[in-house]
């Protein structure tokens, strides 16, 4: 069995921190994203794994290819012009086989893939939509759906009064090769807006698979720094994070918590503190800085006595000596706070 990520996207949601990233090779808690959703097909059945491909391809080549040693085979599927969710899907036509897994590249999830898969084959569908009950649905597209779980209706971003369902489009898919048929070679065409409507109109059976367990778009800035602190506090049922063992310099003084997750080649100074936090490698935190519910990325700096709370700092950033990062602040890479200033603060306003 084969399966497809669609990791072809800018990250424009994402800015600044997908500026010179692209969103999948993006680290949660110090690891590429789109190693979760390799970990996600591991044991289903899946023994190969096509990831389309658009905005800066090498560098997500790199990071699978350099990183880890996967069980799973990876072909990279590389787009000319972006072809849309369902138009990369249909680039891969040539190397499909059977029943194949579609995952949108920026969804974490602890969903139970294997029971997703049983129930496709017994309901005998062309398409089952993994859906997820959201609070506000207006900002999704809501799905409808029989009491037998056979899909009746799509409503993209319906206002308030238009809601009839709380089950949004979650991005994981599993189709067989019979829907390729009604996608157009070579022309963006989209899931959600076009393919599954199509399908429906044409009476193919398109079934819904309800999870209730843990699902997040990591797509804008707050939304990824929150995955990262729902790893920590181990809300992903299927993976627990690595804590490595304090560096060789990290201050006997230095505070670190049993949540956070710091790499071990850092520096950091006598009396810093790191609560609820990840911290990426070759950081250096100097003297009584402090770090809370925040996520840095590799080779920042950190100043003496300076704070920073609920907020996302790049790659090589530089925060000045009692500098303060209010919640709310999102940071790109090489940015620089100076000496006692005071950035944020937007979610405290």
């Amino acid at each position: 069995m084969q399966a497809v990520i669609l990791a072809g996207g800018k990250g424009t949601r994402m800015r600044p921190l997908t500026v010179h990233v692209p969103k999948p090779a993006a680290p949660l808690v110090n690891r590429p994203f789109l190693f979760y959703q390799l970990d996600l097909l591991r044991g289903t059945g899946v023994e190969e794994v096509m990831v389309c491909l658009a905005y800066q391809p090498q560098r997500i080549e790199h990071v699978l290819t350099g990183s880890e040693d996967h069980e799973l085979s990876i072909r990279y599927v590389v787009e000319a012009t972006p072809l849309g969710t369902a138009g990369a899907f249909k680039n891969c036509e040539a190397y499909l086989q059977g029943t194949t897994v579609v995952l949108n590249g920026d969804i974490l999830t602890d969903l139970d893939l294997t029971d997703v898969l049983k129930r496709h084959r017994e309901t005998k569908a062309v398409a089952t939509i993994v859906l997820t009950p959201v609070e506000n649905p207006s900002a999704y597209g809501v799905v409808e759906m029989a009491a037998d779980g056979r899909v009746v209706r799509f409503l993209e971003k319906p206002r308030a009064s238009e809601v009839t369902s709380r089950l949004i489009n979650a991005g994981i898919y599993v189709l067989e090769p019979s829907v390729l048929a009604h996608i157009p070679e070579g022309k963006t065409f989209s899931f959600e807006y076009d393919l599954f409507p199509l399908l429906l109109e044409r009476g193919e059976s398109v079934f819904a698979y309800v999870w209730e367990g843990y699902w997040r778009d990591i797509g804008t800035p707050r939304h990824y720094l929150q995955a990262n602190l729902d790893v920590l506090a181990g809300k992903v049922r299927t993976y627990s994070p690595v804590r490595p063992p304090r560096g060789e310099r990290f201050d006997e003084s230095a505070g670190i918590d049993r949540l956070s997750v710091v790499d071990p080649s850092c520096t950091v100074k006598a009396g810093a503190e790191i609560v609820n936090s990840v911290v990426g490698p070759h950081c250096f935190i100097e003297e009584k800085a402090r770090i809370e519910d925040s996520v840095i990325w590799a080779a920042t700096r950190i100043g003496a006595h300076a704070e920073v709370r609920r907020s996302v700092l790049g790659r090589g950033c530089h925060i000045g000596r009692a500098a303060e990062v209010a919640p709310g602040t999102f940071l790109g890479d090489k940015s620089v706070v100076t000496d006692y200033s005071l950035i944020g603060g937007e979610e405290e306003r």
